[in-house]
């Protein structure tokens, strides 16, 4: 499968994916002489789940935080939905409907599980200060609206039990749990997970597994994720682009990317020849 692929298509499993939600078009990072990114292009479909792998150092990261605005290409440019999107700040990026979640757990240790998700609806809050520090009419209705979104998020994530535990004194399973929740309650269009089984054991892999399935099933939101277990990339993606010193080595189907020679080259460790430094 490539970038000439038509624009939607329905899976093996009967799921449709669509056209292209986001481009990201020869894009070059480099922090002073260090290239974290070089000349990469590829795309994510509307429906899809997409991965990003590559060797610790590939630049996977890197991408993430150029798709979600924390960094800002020095060359290339990305298009939202077809729209060419200026150089813009996380927060506005997230208002268009990008969330993601950490590879270093980033939740509030101190508040409750439920408070914790409750932050991902900030974007969805409209009231003025004035409403808000009198709790009534407009903002009683939307703390209202929020918390019933947040609570299907606990439902659907089977959290009801921690919803009151403060995230701190979480096993870290259920923590990272917790952040897919914070994720969800912003309801994106586009998520983005940072290495969402990283530490994890067997069965809490199993678990969130399910729940990425779940997510791009029941709300049809298009994912993308890092991922270093490559039984769990080959199991859930659609398609997945390959990272290698900064530089993208395959694009393509889970088979085309198993059966890509510079690919098995990569994760075998086999020398490169040429090495930039990457972050």
């Amino acid at each position: 499968m490539n970038d000439e692929s038509p624009q939607s298509y329905v899976t093996p499993d009967g799921r449709t994916i669509g056209g292209k939600v986001l481009e990201m078009r020869n894009i070059t990072l480099r922090f002073g002489g260090v290239v974290a990114i070089k000349d990469i292009t590829f795309d994510i479909r509307e429906g899809e789940i997409r991965a990003i792998i590559g060797p610790n150092g590939a630049g996977k990261s890197s991408m993430l935080n150029v798709i979600n605005g924390f960094y800002h290409p020095q060359e290339g440019e990305i298009y939202f939905h077809g729209k060419k999107r200026k150089p813009m700040k996380p927060y506005q990026i997230a208002k268009q409907g990008i969330a993601r979640t950490f590879q270093n757990i980033a939740l509030f240790k101190g508040m409750s599980t439920l408070d914790n998700i409750m932050t991902g609806r900030f974007n969805h809050m409209k009231t003025n200060f004035f409403w808000q520090m009198i709790w009534k009419g407009p903002a009683e209705r939307e703390e209202a609206e929020n918390r019933e979104i947040v609570e299907k998020v606990i439902d659907f994530l089977e959290i009801q039990a921690i919803r009151k535990t403060p995230v701190g004194a979480l096993p870290y399973g259920l923590q990272k749990r917790v952040e897919l929740g914070r994720a969800l309650a912003a309801q994106p269009k586009l998520l983005l997970l940072d290495e969402p089984m990283a530490g994890m054991n067997v069965e809490e892999k199993e678990d969130m597994s399910r729940f990425i399935l779940d997510v791009n099933d029941e709300f049809g939101t298009t994912i993308a994720l890092i991922e270093h277990d490559m039984s769990v990339v080959m199991d859930i993606s659609d398609r997945v682009v390959v990272m290698d010193y900064g530089k993208k080595i395959g694009d393509g189907t889970p088979d085309e990317v198993r059966n890509n020679q510079a690919v098995i080259d990569a994760y075998l460790g086999v020398d490169h020849g040429e090495g930039d430094s990457n972050v």
